[in-house]
């Protein structure tokens, strides 16, 4: 374990602990932020990239989705360069017309959370800034290029729900989901999305299909949505490593860094 990448990493993916095996892993770094400790961040190489990964929920899946410490990771990603962040989120189906397995890459939001520390700035003025559209279009048209390049099928567009957890949601939640224009629910979106947007990081969630939201099919079986996501991984993983390769050099969105964190950022 080392306590800093030997140069810039600029690429991170967010994900469960298997995709890990997608890089070809050198190190892993631990990272003091003032929110504290992320989970151990892998450094990888894939081609020409120098690339991180970190495990939301701890290698171990020690955290549900209302204990991780949000804001340690997408700050402990920030402080070692990331500058674009790929997460995959594991989403139940509102819309009916998705089936389970289907990958989906989401084009907007809506935060039902409660509880969580939604921002960083507890202490500043700078702290309004645009949220019109939550996920960059410059890594959501790397996916899909990406997706078409290697003949996956994918849903371009979608909105996102997030819930508190850990629980699922009722029926009752998924048709006001849905009535609210809602098409896949999850629990981990927010408060990343917005996080990494507050620090001028570009962020896009490449999310799959685990499961019928209540209501839409079957009884909810977390053993079948672990089988879900052990099947859907290979799949994942290709298309992240695609993705990569259609980035383009620079972004032309999401330049919001405030005064505060950019001094943070030489210290």
């Amino acid at each position: 374990m080392k306590t800093a990448p030997p140069k810039q990493v600029e690429i991170a993916i967010i994900g469960g602990s298997g995709f890990e095996s997608l890089l070809e892993c050198s190190h892993r770094i631990r990272v003091k932020t003032p929110y504290g400790y992320p989970p151990l961040i892998s450094i990888g190489e894939f081609e020409t990239h120098r690339i991180a990964f970190l495990p939301r929920h701890g290698y171990k899946h020690e955290f549900l989705p209302h204990k991780i410490n949000y804001r340690a990771n997408i700050y402990g990603l920030y402080k070692i360069g990331v500058k674009r962040i790929f997460a995959t989120n594991a989403v139940g189906a509102i819309d009916p017309k998705l089936q389970i397995g289907d990958i989906i890459v989401p084009h907007d939001l809506i935060d039902f959370t409660k509880q969580r520390p939604l921002t960083f700035f507890d202490e500043s003025l700078d702290a309004h800034i645009d949220f019109t559209e939550p996920y960059c279009n410059e890594l959501r048209k790397a996916l899909i290029q990406a997706a078409k390049k290697i003949g996956e099928p994918i849903h371009e567009h979608a909105v996102y729900a997030c819930m508190e957890g850990p629980r699922y949601e009722t029926a009752a939640e998924i048709r006001m989901l849905r009535l609210l224009g809602c098409d896949i629910v999850g629990m981990t979106g927010i408060p990343e999305a917005v996080l990494a947007r507050e620090l001028g990081i570009c962020y896009a969630s490449l999310c799959y299909v685990s499961n019928m939201a209540a209501g839409v099919g079957g009884r909810i079986s977390h053993q079948k949505i672990t089988e879900v996501a052990s099947t859907i991984r290979p799949k994942l993983s290709n298309l992240l490593m695609q993705a990569i390769l259609y980035l383009p050099r620079g972004c032309r969105y999401h330049r919001v860094l405030s005064k505060r964190h950019k001094e943070e950022r030489k210290q």
